[in-house]
């Protein structure tokens, strides 16, 4: 990463020295070729001025002034012939009638132009005045071509350009230090990231990952206690199995034990089954999210009157009375997700209630609300109520053949369905669970 992070330093500033060296170069030359022909343009004022008119002894002592400057200057009558030039024989130039500046003057008063030579890499720059008389009065000024003024210029520039391509170099190397610093200083310090000297912008990166970090070992502390749950919960009830099935294959009980003994074995052989599912659907559901499963109408109150159905008889068993209220909804979601949830949530009221007691299940404005005169869930308990095993009272979870996974599925098909979960409880008064779709 950080050779990376060099290189792409390097490449912008490169590219940086390149393009400022050529705009600079670009705004010298206009500069430079403005110059000149504000130089020619007063230049050839003062020869319009002189009025000098056809009168070749006073152009030659003009001629000579400005050959001491670098500076051209020819007479041209209306027509376009050279009447003088300080530079070439008038009879070995042809007619000028069709150069830009000398029409441009004809025509305007006053016209100039710029002609590139490449074949020997020179640039004529030309202004032209016209006279009194009709004729046109021109100077011109002959310099080197842009590349031709610099050329002699690239070691300088080449060297100036690799010094500070050098220190660059150098802070880049400071700069990529200063900003991997705090990350690999983070990477060895996951426990203490408070303690990491960083900077503002990094400050969102690393509240992120420490978040992450310790969402990490939260996650793998749950998956460590849930295998530790997993096997007490399996080893119980297949302790009593493998006990009960000893002392019948051993021949040491009678018939009246042995149809007792059967039954343990067919109870926690059930137990053991209603534990696996769960555990099952639990890992089903980790796996499921909104859009993986099939999603239809479905109504809230008709699959609370189907749950009451299903759960009268142990509500008759544990002497608890089941009421439904409320009013028919309609909700998107997957309708045996939803029914195992209001299962769960009623089977858990009835399982925790008191004899005589009541489980009320209500329905309306897309919210399901079920509550119990039950034994109450202290404020201690009430944030754990949905980890996976963990059960308020265990003595009566056992009494009971909860595997204490009924409201950690009851929290996952809340989640993907998108819904929120709400819970109020006092001990011995009883509790409240609300599901807002």
């Amino acid at each position: 990463m950080k050779k990376n992070i060099n290189i792409y330093i390097m490449i912008i500033a490169a590219l940086a020295i390149l393009l400022t060296a050529t705009l600079c170069t670009m705004a010298y030359y206009r500069v430079f070729r403005q110059e000149v022909m504000t130089d020619l343009k007063v230049y050839t004022e003062l020869l319009a001025d002189a009025s000098f008119t056809g009168d070749e002894e006073t152009a030659k002592v003009y001629a000579k002034e400005l050959s001491n400057e670098h500076i051209r200057m020819t007479l041209i009558d209306e027509s376009g012939k050279v009447l003088f030039d300080n530079v070439a024989e008038v009879e070995a130039l042809d007619n000028h009638s069709d150069r830009i500046e000398i029409e441009k003057a004809l025509e305007y008063g006053t016209g100039s132009s710029v002609r590139k030579s490449n074949t020997i890499n020179k640039t004529n720059f030309y202004y032209a005045i016209r006279l009194p008389d009709g004729g046109v009065v021109r100077t011109a000024r002959e310099t080197s071509s842009i590349y031709h003024m610099f050329a002699n210029e690239i070691p300088i520039v080449a060297a100036i350009a690799f010094l500070l391509l050098v220190v660059c170099f150098v802070i880049s190397n400071f700069l990529t230090r200063s900003i991997l610093a705090p990350i690999k200083n983070m990477a060895y310090n996951m426990e203490e990231p408070e303690n990491i000297k960083t900077y503002k912008e990094l400050e969102p990166v690393i509240s992120h990952i420490k978040e992450q970090h310790q969402n990490i070992l939260k996650n793998a502390n749950m998956r460590q206690e849930f295998t530790a749950n997993i096997s007490h919960e399996l080893k119980t009830p297949l302790t009593s199995v493998s006990g009960y099935a000893e002392l019948i294959e051993n021949g040491m009980t009678n018939e009246q034990d042995t149809r007792k003994f059967a039954g343990e074995i067919h109870k926690n052989a059930n137990r053991l089954l209603t534990l696996i599912n769960d555990i099952l659907r639990l890992s089903e559901l980790d796996t499921t999210e909104y859009g993986e499963f099939e999603v239809e109408n479905v109504d809230l109150y008709e699959s609370v009157l189907n749950c009451i159905a299903m759960l009268e008889p142990a509500a008759e068993k544990h002497h608890v009375t089941l009421k439904a209220s409320g009013k028919r909804t309609m909700i998107q979601a997957n309708k045996d997700m939803i029914e195992e949830l209001v299962y769960n949530l009623c089977d858990n009221a009835i399982h925790y209630n008191k004899p005589g007691g009541f489980v009320s299940i209500h329905v309306e404005d897309n919210r399901l609300t079920v509550e119990d005169s039950g034994i109450g869930i202290s404020n201690e308990n009430l944030s754990r109520i949905f980890e996976r095993f963990y059960r308020v009272d265990k003595s009566r979870s056992k009494k009971t053949g909860g595997t204490g996974l009924g409201l950690a599925i009851v929290k996952h098909i809340v989640e993907i369905h998108g819904a929120k979960l709400a819970i109020e409880s006092q001990p011995d008064v009883g509790t409240m669970i609300s599901v807002k779709f």
